[in-house]
């Protein structure tokens, strides 16, 4: 790896890094992997290509992303015509990914927290998307039955849907089951897409209108990585979700 530049954040150190091997860029906060993109903005990242995909078969216009990171979902959802929104709450990230990244300028971005930022606007999209994390989790108030009622009230109709990245540890990581459920409380309608038996993967729940998504496959191959990103893609299967216990609900903050 070569670092191309270092920024000091009240939510942790960036890195900006470069693959030797493939020459992709890397944000790095905190030690932690946010995004990775070939040198054309387009992710390398398997679910990041998956939640393209499913917006892709939604056919959305207009989009609020909630967590930047270098923001490559943005740029590939603006290569194809959507109106992008993308709130975080770190005003570095868009620098950076702007700056680094390819992340186009007219992306309309916006510093706040997620649920206040929902609180404070009243336009409506036909997708919600969050992928924001504070190291490897979530933050608890974007993973709430509350946040998720706003969220909902933010879609412009019956249509909507809306779509989380939830960081699995393990097959016995109940995480992305316990969002699901929390989801289930806010829409009939819920749905995760997942890889079993892989360690520290990227689960996708759904909720909304999505009772007719597919699987998806790649539609905007990056210039590097596009053999393992199809393959990852490929072993993507809806599953059932379980159903938590009460008490670890609320010891979950559900």
């Amino acid at each position: 790896m070569i670092r191309i530049a270092k920024y000091h954040s009240d939510f942790g150190n960036i890195e900006v890094l470069r693959a030797k091997d493939t020459g992709s860029f890397i944000y790095r906060q905190g030690g932690c992997f946010q995004s990775e993109c070939d040198q054309n903005g387009v992710s390398v990242v398997p679910y990041v290509h998956a939640i393209f995909g499913l917006l892709a078969q939604k056919q959305v216009t207009d989009v609020l992303m909630i967590g930047g990171g270098g923001g490559s979902l943005g740029t590939m959802l603006d290569r194809v015509g959507a109106r992008v929104t993308i709130v975080d709450i770190n005003p570095q990230a868009f620098q950076i990914a702007r700056r680094h990244f390819g992340l186009p300028r007219h992306v309309v971005c916006c510093v706040a927290d997620g649920e206040e930022f929902l609180r404070a606007e009243r336009q409506r999209y036909d997708a919600i998307v969050l992928d924001a994390y504070v190291g490897k989790r979530i933050p608890e108030n974007l993973r709430t039955e509350t946040f998720f009622r706003l969220a909902r009230s933010r879609l412009k109709n019956s249509s909507g849907c809306f779509i989380g990245n939830v960081h699995a540890r393990h097959d016995l990581d109940p995480l992305p089951d316990r969002v699901a459920a929390s989801l289930n409380s806010v829409w009939n309608d819920v749905r995760l897409l997942d890889i079993r038996g892989v360690p520290d993967r990227n689960a996708i729940v759904m909720a909304g209108n999505v009772h007719e998504l597919v699987p998806p496959r790649m539609l905007m191959p990056p210039v590097v990585g596009t053999d393992d990103i199809a393959w990852d893609l490929s072993r993507l299967a809806f599953r059932p979700w379980r159903l938590p216990r009460q008490t670890e609900q609320s010891k979950a903050g559900f």
